[in-house]
């Protein structure tokens, strides 16, 4: 398994367009389970009511972990998701 921790910077959050772009980069990974949790929370990262339910705001750290057949590769990808998105 791989996890790391970020810190949103987003004024808005974790809200819907860079949500919609990590589950749809996301899914590419069938053979991962990837969660990402908050506040004793967790959601499937490919469902994006399921991530927008945690309600992440500017401030929080989410944990995202990835576990599965190419999970090193899911994690460095989504990792990339939010530091291009300027989350």
């Amino acid at each position: 398994m791989v996890s790391f921790e970020y810190q949103i910077h987003d004024a808005m959050g974790l809200h819907a367009r860079p949500v919609g772009v990590v589950v749809k980069a996301v899914k590419a990974y069938a053979d991962s389970q990837i969660t990402i949790g908050f506040n004793g929370k967790t959601a499937d990262a490919k469902r994006m009511f399921a991530v927008m339910g945690l309600q992440v705001k500017q401030g929080d750290t989410i944990t995202v972990s990835v576990e599965g057949g190419d999970e090193q590769a899911a994690a460095d990808a989504i990792l990339g998701i939010f530091k291009e998105q300027e989350l």
